[in-house]
């Protein structure tokens, strides 16, 4: 059974940066693409990036794009989102997600057949 933990969250002031960490366990294999999504108080969970089984395809949501990273390092069975500029609209609670595949398919919730327990960002002075 693949199983998910996020860490790295935290309480960040408005431009600085965070790094979420997504650790994978349970599944000796590498094919899988990682979603993260979030989630503000309030609000529908929306999916913020992806990267495929490889490390070699990655995707943004508009709002993220050009301030969010995503990486993988599959020898550590770890997926990592570099946060920078953060703004008081990123704060909420940030999940990783799990899909079989190589490449990223989009941001519907219930292709991803594992999740994390999430991990909350909050951005505020």
């Amino acid at each position: 059974q693949l199983q998910l933990v996020e860490s790295g969250g935290g309480l960040v002031q408005p431009g600085g940066s965070a790094r979420l960490s997504c650790a994978v366990s349970g599944f000796t294999s590498d094919y899988y693409v990682i979603g993260w999504f979030r989630q503000a108080p309030g609000k529908e969970r929306e999916g913020v990036s992806c990267i495929s089984s490889s490390g070699s395809s990655t995707n943004y949501a508009d709002s993220v794009k050009g301030r969010f990273t995503i990486s993988r390092d599959n020898a550590k069975k770890t997926v990592y989102l570099q946060m920078n500029s953060l703004e008081p609209e990123d704060t909420a609670i940030y999940y990783c997600a799990a899909q079989l595949g190589y490449y990223c398919s989009g941001y519907v919730a219930h292709m991803y057949d594992y999740w994390g327990q999430g991990t909350q960002v909050t951005v505020s002075s």
